[in-house]
């Protein structure tokens, strides 16, 4: 007797911030870039304002286009699910928040003049964090070390170098965010031992 086929909600909470950031997608193309403004974008706006805050959090949902965000579902969708399984849904959601508020506190104070939209920050935190799945304590392993040197490195260039709107500021505070929860584990892992 064959066993039918049935698809599973697999991963919550990174099929979640997907389904939200097309939700974001959709409502910025029909709002003509409005929406993005108001909710999905990080920039230096008055303290005083409760949506400065919230943008901390909200712009790893908004995109510039679809080509934006399409490359960065196809990493989460890649990375997410794994890390979701070994740590736990919430865990996953934690360092979303986190990456977005480090990254937008970031931008709120280093760069006045810049708006910050987008996932990549938690794309390169998923990143990071994937390549120390199998840290133990007193080891690094070499795919981190490789990951990290041509990752930063790659950052570092494009940033000196390319002129193409593209936050590499996020994308390295997104890898360090998820390299420092990947030691936090393992650390907490080993302790459990």
């Amino acid at each position: 007797m064959k066993k039918k086929l049935k698809i599973s909600f697999n991963s919550p909470v990174v099929l979640g911030f997907v389904a939200a950031s097309f939700l974001a997608m959709v409502i910025n193309y029909l709002t003509d870039g409005k929406s993005n403004q108001f909710l999905f974008m990080t920039y230096h706006s008055p303290l005083q304002s409760p949506l400065t805050y919230l943008r901390f959090f909200t712009h790893v949902l908004g995109h510039a286009g679809w080509e934006h965000f399409i490359g960065n579902m196809m990493y989460l969708l890649l990375l997410g699910p794994l890390l979701e399984e070994k740590y736990g849904s919430l865990k996953v959601l934690e360092i979303i928040a986190v990456t977005g508020l480090v990254t937008g506190i970031f931008n709120y104070i280093f760069f006045w003049k810049i708006a910050l939209c987008g996932a990549s920050g938690v794309v390169f935190a998923f990143i990071l964090l994937s390549s120390l799945t199998s840290f133990k304590e007193g080891e690094i392993p070499v795919t981190f070390i490789l990951v990290a040197v041509i990752f930063l490195g790659q950052q570092v260039y494009e940033g000196i170098f390319v002129r193409d709107h593209v936050s590499n500021m996020a994308h390295i505070l997104g890898g360090i965010v998820g390299a420092a929860y990947g030691f936090v584990f393992a650390k907490g892992k080993s302790d459990d031992l």
